[in-house]
Order: structure tokens, then C-alpha cells, then sequence
């Protein structure tokens, strides 16, 4: 696994699934209550700046693993953190909370960061301290 990373592609495919399913069957489900264009910007850019650097690993930005059980315990938390991550959507897909809406943020937040450190990404750790508060935020705000 030199320049792409084929377990973060899989990573972002599944995490992507229950958003993909939630925008087809509830197309009002998401409402933007809070509009602050500034935070919106900065959270699009660091979530697909961490869709990118989970899949492509820049060299030069990317050191590999810390030592040799590191890619073992990137794939077991990854693979616990998106399947908590799936167990919330389906457990509260259909109930609007302040909790859903920070667990549903928080949990991916911690998974990019996560797979940055654990993989030495600059761009992955510098892409998900940029996502991280934006995302969390608005999270927030648009589920008060």
C-alpha cells in the first residue's frame, strides 16, 4: 500500500452508504437550519480533503505505520468506529437528535483523525482538524 489505500476507499464507501440511503428515502430529512457560509466552506473542504487522503497517500506527506502491528490496529478501530457509526444511523434513522446528530459527527471525525495518525498523513491529520469543528459544529447548530 504505497499511493492508494485500498482499505480507506472502503472505509469512505461504507460511510457514505446510510448517507446515500437517508438522502433517497427522507429528500427533507436534512434541513440547514444554521447558515454560516464561512464554517460550511471550511467543513466541504476538509471532508473531502479526508475522503481524499484516506484513499491516495501524497508521498512525501505520508510516512506509513508507526511499527508493524499499527496497520493491524488501524483496520480493527477503523472497522469498530464505522460499524458504531452504521449501528447509530440505523438505530436513530428516523429521530432527529442532538445526540445523532453529534455522534454521526463525531464518530467520523475521530475516524479520519485516527487513520492519519496511525498512518503518519500530514495532509489526512491537517485535513481532519480542518473537518473535525466545522462539521461538529453545524451538527450542532442544525440540531438544536
Amino acid at each position: 500500500m504505497e499511493w492508494f489505500n485500498v482499505f480507506g476507499l472502503i472505509f469512505i464507501v461504507v460511510i457514505m452508504i446510510p448517507n446515500v440511503i437517508f438522502a433517497i428515502k427522507c429528500k427533507n430529512g436534512f434541513e440547514n437550519k444554521w447558515n454560516n457560509k464561512f464554517v460550511e466552506t471550511v467543513e466541504q473542504i476538509g471532508r473531502f480533503s479526508c475522503f481524499g487522503f484516506m484513499i491516495i497517500n501524497i508521498p512525501g506527506t505520508w510516512f506509513g505505520w508507526w511499527y508493524d502491528e499499527a496497520f493491524a490496529i488501524y483496520l480493527i478501530v477503523d472497522v469498530l468506529l464505522i460499524t458504531l457509526y452504521c449501528i447509530i444511523w440505523i438505530v436513530c434513522f428516523k429521530r432527529s437528535s442532538i445526540f445523532r446528530a453529534l455522534a454521526l459527527s463525531i464518530i467520523p471525525s475521530i475516524l479520519f483523525l485516527f487513520s492519519g495518525i496511525m498512518s503518519r498523513s500530514v495532509l489526512l491529520i491537517a485535513a481532519s482538524i480542518i473537518f473535525a469543528p466545522a462539521h461538529i459544529l453545524i451538527s450542532y447548530k442544525n440540531a438544536k
